[in-house]
């Protein structure tokens, strides 16, 4: 096969399997591992006819009815084993059995496939690890390899996750629907997390050999554009693209030709995507409108925002960064929004205005071995004059982080700090 043709094919299915797995498992009554199984078949019969055949005008539309076709002779067969084929006597042979009108099946109040496998590949039952390779699995149509890779992690592993992940459902019983709206919050807080973990994972890896993993980045920014249209009424899921439209931007200006990385200050801010960034201040301008200016999620986004108007570092509004630092930290405390808002008022108000709320935190046990803290610790202390002690600290921060990257930037700024 032709590289243009694989490319063509791949990009189809990575595009169309989610539609095509929602829709055979709610036709298949939530079966998510049969439905699965025969997206996958109806792809390999693609695969043998479409090269030699061409690819249909409608391509979706033909892995649609191919599949639809293929879950009808399931559901036929099933209907045999459990001996209810007399009922259709010989009508059942000459007919494609017409399955009922299903456009309100399991209807609840959002009513969409899509949205409902979401929410399954995303439930509480299972953990989160087990959430995020089910997600990229089911809804970013990654292989088991690709997600194994993307994580670091052997692919045994990853399969053995997306077979537990599956069974535990089965085993659950875990209606294939989206909760109703007084349910909706608790469960949609499980979705987004799981969307900007793997955001996260992507634009700031934990480990390994690159500084960013930027497939990872577009499969969540694709989800989050699918819950925005899905979802238009709800401010946190707005918050939550803008947050990721905002970060996302500055993509192309975080590492060098070689890899590295640039940090935030020195980053060269004509490479920022500014319609992206226009996209996310579009989507926070909603968020905001919903009245969510207090989600957790708008208030980092309007974080981003504040980077995003600044044409250099240093027009940044400090100020108003630490204010938003101090409102995250109420709605939702954590050491880490506490760290951030210390660097925010080291920049508003200078180092030594900052360092006694980081000395605060360095006495917090779920920072002991926390790069970025130390990180921190090792700015402030070159910004107040204590070269020595920086050095350490950078020293220090770079024996934690697991990102070779990360590793070799810290390491070298605790170099230059070195006396001789």
């Amino acid at each position: 096969m032709e590289a243009a043709l694989t490319q063509r094919l791949d990009t189809l299915w990575r595009m169309e399997s989610p539609a095509l797995i929602a829709r055979l498992a709610r036709m298949l009554g939530g079966d998510i591992g049969r439905a699965e199984e025969l997206a996958q078949d109806t792809w390999l019969a693609a695969l043998e006819r479409w090269p030699t055949q061409g690819v249909p005008d409608n391509p979706g539309a033909w892995l649609m009815t191919t599949a639809r076709n293929r879950a009808i002779d399931v559901l036929r067969q099933h209907q045999r084993v459990a001996g209810q084929h007399a009922q259709w006597g010989s009508e059942l042979e000459p007919q494609p059995l017409p399955l009922p009108d299903d456009s309100d099946a399991l209807q609840d109040d959002i009513g969409d496939d899509l949205l409902r496998l979401m929410f399954v590949a995303c439930h509480p039952v299972l953990s989160a690890d087990a959430r995020v390779a089910l997600t990229l699995r089911l809804l970013g149509g990654l292989t088991t390899d690709e997600i194994a890779r993307a994580f670091l992690q052997p692919e045994p592993t990853i399969a053995q996750r997306i077979v537990r992940a599956k069974r535990t459902l089965a085993d659950r019983q875990v209606p294939f629907e989206v909760p109703r709206q007084a349910a909706l919050p608790e469960r949609l807080g499980s979705v987004l997390a799981v969307v900007y973990l793997i955001f996260n994972e992507g634009y700031a890896a934990s480990s390994g050999d690159d500084w960013m993993r930027p497939a990872l980045c577009e499969e969540a920014l694709r989800l989050g554009r699918v819950l925005q249209q899905r979802l238009p009424t709800w401010p946190q899921v707005h918050g939550l693209l803008a947050l990721m439209e905002l970060q996302a931007s500055r993509a192309a200006a975080r590492v060098d030709a070689h890899g590295n990385p640039i940090l935030l200050p020195d980053q060269d801010r004509s490479r920022w995507d500014h319609l992206q960034v226009a996209r996310g201040q579009a989507a926070l301008q909603q968020a905001v409108a919903l009245g969510g200016a207090d989600d957790g999620y708008v208030l980092q986004a309007s974080i981003a925002d504040c980077h995003a108007r600044a044409r250099h570092v240093d027009a940044t509004d400090w100020a108003r960064m630490a204010a938003l630092y101090a409102r995250l930290a109420e709605v939702q405390p954590s050491p880490v929004v506490e760290l951030n808002r210390a660097v925010a008022v080291s920049r508003a108000e200078g180092a030594a205005a900052a360092w006694p709320l980081v000395e605060q935190l360095a006495d917090d046990p779920r920072l002991r071995d926390y790069a970025p803290l130390a990180a921190v610790q090792g700015d402030l202390l070159s910004q107040m004059g204590r070269h020595a002690e920086a050095a350490d600290a950078f020293a220090r921060a770079a024996r934690l982080t697991p990102n070779a990257r990360e590793r070799a930037l810290l390491q070298a700024r605790a170099a230059r700090l070195q006396p001789g």
